[in-house]
């Protein structure tokens, strides 16, 4: 498995490097006994408060196999890129591009500050699959934080009531709404300009009136967003482009 390293960054967070992967560890009072997670290749080690970190590393260790399983799996569903996770690669984030800076030592997550992204990793650490892991994970948690900032502004504008917002993995599509109020976004789509995240919020608080695409609806979408056509149409050009 090789040598574990172990971080534990000023911001409270620990994160255990471990052999192809890296192990964010949250503790808590709450339960009484670890569980590992591995959603969307990030892995996600919960532990009661006071479990030492020898005990982290055993369980780790010993689940080793199951967790690079998970984290193939997650990697062999992702479409093919022709980024390489290096220093001097861009990335865009609400339509403005912002160049890759990976640093040596202690493993600390993608931050984007100064004007780019940073990660740091091992000396002689070369896994693009883990820069990438931890852009994905930035990515999904910025989404979720600026779509649900969005929905409760635009909710409002339109005066419907959505009850729930969830950050998917889309193919094909860039958000869902239930008649519910349940609305799921594609964590895609926080890589596109402004106005056209706010165009795809309103689409689809719009179908909190109407649940369909009929002249209605797009009537609806004009009121609140008049330029909505041209929204559309950059999506339909450009929305491939929207990938790590």
């Amino acid at each position: 498995m090789g040598t574990l390293q172990v971080a534990m960054p000023t911001n409270q967070s620990e994160y255990i490097e471990c052999n192809g992967f890296i192990a964010e560890i949250n503790r808590t009072n709450r339960i009484k006994s670890a569980t590992i997670k591995v959603e969307d290749g990030t892995v996600i080690v919960v532990v009661p408060r006071e479990l030492p970190q020898e005990r982290i590393s055993k369980l780790l260790k010993d689940k080793n196999r199951w967790i690079k399983e998970k984290i193939n799996l997650h990697r062999d569903a992702q479409p093919v890129s022709n980024k390489q996770y290096v220093s001097g690669e861009s990335f865009p984030y609400l339509g403005r591009n912002y160049r890759l800076k990976v640093h040596q030592g202690f493993y600390q997550p993608i931050k984007l500050s100064n004007g780019r992204f940073t990660v740091t990793l091992l000396a002689g650490t070369d896994n693009p699959e883990m820069i990438r892991d931890s852009l994905l994970s930035w990515f999904k948690q910025h989404a979720e934080a600026k779509l649900i900032e969005k929905v409760k502004r635009y909710a409002a504008m339109l005066d419907v009531k959505c009850t729930s917002v969830g950050i998917k993995t889309y193919k094909s599509r860039w958000g869902s709404c239930r008649p519910e109020g349940d609305i799921d976004f594609n964590w895609k789509i926080i890589m596109a300009p402004n106005r056209i995240v706010d165009y795809v919020v309103a689409h689809e608080l719009c179908h909190l009136i109407h649940h369909d695409h009929s002249p209605k609806f797009w009537r609806e979408v004009e009121r609140i967003m008049p330029n909505y056509a041209e929204c559309k149409e950059w999506l339909k050009v450009n929305g491939a482009k929207l990938e790590l």
